[in-house]
C-alpha cells in the first residue's frame, strides 16, 4: 500500500482564521516524504547534508478540497515515481476521517551540488522509488479485487 504518515494539526499549522494555513501543507507532506525515506533505511542527516548530490523541488502544487482545523488527525498517504532518469515526483494525499481534504504534488531534480547541474538518480532512491511503486501497485490490485 501507499505510505502513510499521520499527523496532527497543531496550532502553529493554522492562519488567523483557524484553518491549515495554505504553505503549512507543503511542510506537512515534506515531514510524510522525510518518514518515508527513513522507513526505506536511508539516514536522513546523510540524507539531507550531502555535499555532492541534492533533490530540490522544482514544483509545487497543492488543491485544497477541505478545510483542515487544529485537532484533525490527518492521514497522508504518499506515492512517488520516477519521471526521468534524474527526477521523481511525489503525489500526496490528505485525509481526515476518511475524506480527502487535500491533494498535492511535489517535483523533485537530483543535482550535483557544486555545479549545480543534473545527475542520475542515485541507486537508494532508485531503491526507494522501486519499493513504493510496488507497494502502490500492490495496494491498486488489492483495492480492484474488493471492488468485484
Amino acid at each position: 500500500m501507499p505510505f502513510t504518515y499521520n499527523r496532527t494539526v497543531r496550532f502553529q499549522d493554522t492562519d488567523a482564521a483557524g484553518v491549515v494555513y495554505f504553505a503549512n501543507i507543503l511542510g506537512i507532506c515534506h515531514e510524510a516524504y522525510e518518514e518515508s525515506l527513513e522507513a526505506s533505511s536511508i539516514n536522513l542527516k546523510k540524507f539531507f547534508t550531502n555535499l555532492s548530490v541534492a533533490f530540490p523541488i522544482v514544483h509545487a502544487s497543492v488543491d485544497f478540497l477541505r478545510p483542515m482545523f487544529v485537532g484533525d488527525k490527518l492521514l497522508i498517504s504518499l506515492i512517488p515515481q520516477k519521471i526521468g532518469v534524474d527526477n521523481f515526483e511525489i503525489t500526496y494525499e490528505i485525509t481526515v476521517a476518511e475524506v480527502v481534504v487535500a491533494k498535492a504534488i511535489t517535483r523533485h531534480v537530483c543535482i550535483d551540488v557544486s555545479s549545480r547541474s543534473k545527475q542520475e538518480l542515485p541507486d537508494e532512491i532508485m531503491q526507494w522509488l522501486e519499493t513504493n511503486r510496488r507497494d502502490a501497485e500492490g495496494a491498486e490490485r488489492r483495492k480492484l479485487r474488493e471492488i468485484m
